[in-house]
């Protein structure tokens, strides 16, 4: 760890997932899904705090469990359906701030990202630093170009979104990423000031399509389960 820069890893986990009923803290092939987030931040050596902002007592209590710290319990106010993620990091940092704590660099880390691993976070913090990038997303190509996007209408007929782009070879179009939905590195600073996740500025870390996994659903959890067991060559035939 750094003595010239102060991190903190910031886990945002609320108690009240509606898709996946306790998602944050379902089992994930034998340990709670976000205990790969913790021990992830706590073996990459980065941070001078690895905490997790909950509204819910067990799952503080499984952060804990796994060597979080969780300081302070998440307010009412941004509990409810409609916080961002922005909101959940203000009310972190403000609350560490009044303790005397301040931080030049904050990573959030989302409770369901299995894939995130200490050489992921180490890479990208490392090439936040040397580029002085005011922080650092994973991405990911999409499987397929977007500008072939198609719009069902109010009358469910197919349109094409660019109609340009009809008779054009999927070769020739630009190559597009979208989030990987694992971990954003900002600096502390440009977040206070534009407080969003991905300021002006930041620079992509480009991964794998097999090592991403957006988890909404039970059928996106079994397929993340087998991602991972292909990734960690344990593959088998139960899930």
């Amino acid at each position: 760890m750094s003595k010239e820069r102060r991190n903190i890893a910031i886990i945002p986990a609320r108690g009240g997932s509606k898709r996946i009923p306790r998602k944050n803290i379902n089992d994930f092939l034998g340990k709670p899904i976000i205990a790969y987030s913790i021990e992830a931040a706590i073996k990459s050596e980065l941070f001078d705090e690895v905490m997790v902002s909950t509204d819910d007592e067990e799952i503080a209590e499984i952060a804990r469990k796994y060597g979080a710290s969780v300081p302070f319990m998440r307010s009412k106010f941004n509990s409810n359906d409609f916080a961002t993620t922005a909101d959940v990091l203000l009310e972190v940092l403000e609350e560490y701030k009044k303790d005397g704590k301040e931080f030049d660099y904050l990573c959030c880390v989302y409770p369901t990202a299995p894939f995130v691993t200490s050489v992921k976070l180490q890479d990208t913090y490392d090439l936040m630093i040397q580029k002085n990038a005011e922080g650092v997303i994973p991405v990911v190509k999409f499987s397929y170009p977007i500008q072939r996007a198609f719009r069902i209408t109010e009358e469910n007929i197919l349109e094409f979104i660019w109609p340009e782009n009809i008779n054009k070879r999927s070769q020739d179009f630009e190559t597009t990423f979208h989030d990987a939905g694992q971990f954003y590195w900002i600096k502390t600073k440009s977040f206070l000031l534009n407080q969003i996740l991905i300021c002006r500025g930041s620079i992509p870390l480009i991964i794998d399509e097999i090592s991403v996994q957006d988890i909404d659903c039970e059928a996106d959890f079994k397929i993340a389960k087998l991602k991972y067991k292909l990734i960690e060559g344990i593959y088998n035939d139960e899930l």
